[in-house]
């Protein structure tokens, strides 16, 4: 009986870590790179260095840091107008990508904050969702 008993709670622990596994599995393993190949590389390239004198780089960016608070509207908008990056001016618009989802935005960001060279710090879906919502409003006025 008692070998029965621990043989059940020990199958009920394989079954729950299993469970568990499955819950932090997902096909969206290495989404932001596969978001950034999709939208982004064509114009900053695959390696983040950007396109001579029209692009700017991602690679090592000062931009990244200094424009923190833009970024996840800049995805989402676009942008137009003159840019600084690392000392050097860009003033090539940038399309917009309005049909990400915060996610996918979310997901971008981070995969640039965190490659190419650059070690800035990781964006919460959360800090990407206020972005979003303080850009909208700035869109509607």
């Amino acid at each position: 009986m008692l070998i029965k008993t621990k043989f059940l709670h020990y199958a009920a622990g394989i079954a729950a870590l299993l469970t568990l596994t499955q819950c932090f599995y997902t096909d969206k393993q290495n989404e932001g790179e596969k978001l950034y190949t999709q939208y982004c590389a064509n114009c900053h390239m695959d390696d983040g260095s950007g396109l001579r004198n029209l692009i700017p780089p991602l690679a090592g960016a000062d931009y990244l840091e200094n424009h923190r608070d833009e970024l996840a509207c800049i995805i989402q908008h676009g942008q137009t107008g003159n840019i600084v990056v690392n000392g050097k001016n860009y003033n090539q618009g940038m399309p917009g990508f309005e049909h990400l989802n915060k996610g996918q935005i979310t997901n971008i960001l981070n995969y640039v904050q965190t490659n190419f060279g650059n070690s800035n710090p990781r964006f919460t879906i959360q800090e990407v969702e206020k972005q979003l919502l303080k850009c909208r409003h700035l869109l509607e006025q």
